[in-house]
């Protein structure tokens, strides 16, 4: 079965570079869309597995389009925020909204193709360099919106540990090797979270970690 997707991008020259990046990979790309409006309807016309979405867009934004696109039924479709540096004050917007990370807009091919069929297969994009730093620095301890989440209570304690490491970047295979468990075990860990908390992914569990307080900004895997 092909992996299917929508670029949405009000810069032309972007859309067909990712086109072509994307194509020669395998990757159908069914649709374009310049603007938010066009990648709502696109999206439920076509029924993509993975949106790369600007923020940026005349008459409807990326943010908008992702909480809309979400929120609309597209439980199968996963959404990747593209952003620069300068735009960071969005992204933790971004992963609220539901995306299932983001890409900057110098990435190299091969990272791009990586990307799509890593949140298509049900991951998320945490590269600890560019992530954490954001969610670290846009997160805030609210005790009035950490209430409205879920309680945290459902968890084990081995997988409250397993969600805090996860929340400052590790991937799988660093928190098997930090918990000395198989990488098995840890997928299976991970999966009774993202299950038990009602979560698409790993970036709403590491939202979710920050916003009720089991890690604060600042806090590092680094050994006790």
């Amino acid at each position: 079965m092909s992996l299917r997707a929508i670029i949405a991008d009000d810069q032309s020259l972007v859309r067909t570079g990712f086109r072509m990046i994307l194509a020669a990979d395998g990757i159908e790309v069914v649709a374009e869309a310049v603007d938010g409006v066009e990648a709502v309807s696109a999206v439920r016309r076509t029924r993509p597995d993975v949106v790369l979405m600007d923020i940026r867009m005349p008459r409807m934004d990326g943010l908008e389009a992702t909480r809309r696109i979400l929120a609309g039924g597209g439980d199968e479709t996963r959404v990747i925020i593209l952003t620069t540096y300068d735009l960071d004050h969005y992204v933790y917007g971004a992963l609220t909204a539901g995306a299932s990370g983001f890409l900057l807009k110098d990435v190299t091919p091969e990272y791009l193709v990586t990307a799509v069929r890593l949140v298509r297969a049900g991951d998320a994009l945490l590269a600890p360099k560019i992530t954490r730093r954001l969610i670290e620095r846009f997160a805030t301890r609210d005790e009035t919106r950490a209430t409205l989440h879920r309680d945290l209570s459902e968890l084990t304690p081995r997988e409250l540990e397993v969600l805090r490491l996860l929340a400052t970047g590790l991937s799988n295979a660093e928190l098997a090797t930090r918990l000395t468990l198989s990488a098995a075990t840890v997928k299976t860990h991970v999966a009774r979270i993202l299950s038990k908390l009602g979560l698409r992914d790993r970036v709403q569990a590491v939202v979710l970690a920050y916003e009720t307080g089991l890690i604060s900004p600042g806090t590092s895997a680094a050994a006790d």
